[in-house]
């Protein structure tokens, strides 16, 4: 691989994420994108698989974005949001609202996924000692789950199966149950509330896919149970559509699949289409009321130096107008479709468990990965950017992506698994 000067100088210099530094294969350079590529420092091209940690969901570059950016760029990149305002924020607010449906009408903006999850449980804790209630200090979450790597939402995470089981002991204490796939599960569930609900601020969920813990699916009716029992035991429900906001699953928002509503929800991801940071906190009228007061100390203290920040509200604003202009709803069934049919060869793998797609998510689930830095290289030999974890391999690709390119990105899939076991 080339190594440009400006890695050479920079690279001893820098801690990458989610990498032991001693050992790890160093990162690719990229000196420009476009479309559903990367471009390297040495000329290769790679089709991006997982369009950014699934960020980029109109691919790289889209001019009306671009165009967006620069227009406020020029007018003013940022204020404060603490006391003062800007029409790219409230606009964006509205619009949300509006996508959203009735009900989820209070937007609070944050910089990242973590952060916002955060803030949800801040709400969720506030709403109950705001209305006097101390003895609910506590959140339902579920193995399998999680929901950023921050000290707070690390609590919530799957403690066995995600990446902080080292920070264990200094991590507050939540309630992390198997979610109520089953009538089994059910029962067990129903069975923990009645005993331990009351001490419960709320239950926090990624609807129909838990990303990050492993791709793993569920289906809408679990949604519509969490929901019935939130509303038995007096719950707040927290939807984190972090990952699956904004035409992921093949809705705009996972949760219109199961026909409900939750009480507060999370978004961030693909909000800029990949461009800049940005997260939002949304809550309902029924949230938001219990911090309506003349007391201070009702106040939600939270916020973030860059919340609202005008240029990335620009960019989420260009990006609503083209779900709104362009048929990104219908690419992600065309996806869908093209990657049940373009990963199933991958089930005759002897080393294969499971293969599984949900609007433009496909999984190609392994026994077992033994060397993931190889793995790697391989699929980059091959053209294609994909970053396996755990015992996956995913693709969630640009919604924009092109049919050929997709086509391309899954016979790399299959023909790197089919060359030995990874």
């Amino acid at each position: 691989m080339h190594t440009p000067d400006w890695m050479a100088r920079g690279q001893p210099h820098i801690w990458l994420p989610y990498a032991q530094m001693k050992t790890a294969t160093p990162p690719l350079p990229v000196v420009r994108s476009h479309g559903s590529r990367l471009e390297l420092a040495d000329g290769r091209s790679l089709i991006d698989g997982v369009a950014s940690w699934w960020t980029a969901c109109h691919g790289y570059n889209h001019p009306h974005i671009a165009q967006a950016v620069r227009a406020q760029l020029d007018a003013m990149p940022h204020v404060m949001f603490g006391g003062l305002t800007h029409e790219p924020a409230l606009n964006l607010a509205r619009r949300l609202a509006g996508m959203l449906g009735p009900g989820l009408d209070r937007v609070f903006y944050t910089d990242s996924g973590s952060v916002a999850v955060e803030v949800a449980m801040k709400m969720a804790l506030q709403f109950w000692l705001n209305q006097g209630e101390r003895g609910r200090s506590r959140f339902l979450a579920f193995r399998g789950g999680y929901h950023g790597d921050t000290f707070g939402t690390m609590a919530v995470c799957d403690p066995d199966e995600g990446m902080h089981s080292l920070y264990r002991g200094m991590l507050a204490e939540h309630d992390i149950v198997d979610l109520p796939r089953t009538e089994g599960e059910l029962a067990a569930l129903e069975a923990h509330l009645e005993i331990h609900g009351a001490r419960l601020a709320g239950i926090l969920v990624e609807p129909l896919v838990q990303g990050a813990g492993g791709m793993l699916l569920h289906d809408p009716e679990v949604l519509r149970r969490l929901r019935r029992l939130a509303d038995r035991h007096g719950l707040l429900l927290i939807f984190d559509e972090i990952f699956t906001g904004f035409g992921r699953t093949g809705t705009l928002f996972a949760f219109e699949q199961a026909g409900i509503r939750p009480d507060i929800v999370t978004l961030s991801k693909a909000l800029t289409g990949g461009t800049l940071p940005l997260a939002a906190t949304v809550a309902s009228s029924r949230v938001f009321e219990a911090f309506w007061s003349d007391d201070p100390s009702h106040a939600l203290m939270h916020g973030p130096t860059f919340m609202g920040n005008a240029l990335a509200c620009a960019a989420a604003n260009a990006s609503l107008d083209l779900f709104e202009s362009e048929p990104r709803l219908a690419q992600a069934q065309a996806i869908s479709t093209a990657l049940a049919a373009g990963l199933e060869p991958c089930r005759e793998l002897p080393w294969v468990r499971d293969v599984r797609v949900l609007g433009a998510i496909g999984v190609v689930e392994l026994d077992g990965i033994t060397d993931r830095e190889a793995l790697k290289r391989r699929l980059v030999d091959a053209g294609v950017w994909v970053r396996p974890f755990g015992n996956v391999v995913y693709l969630t690709p640009a919604l924009t992506i092109a049919e050929d390119e997709l086509a391309s990105l899954m016979r790399a899939v299959v023909d790197v698994l089919r060359q030995r076991r990874p």
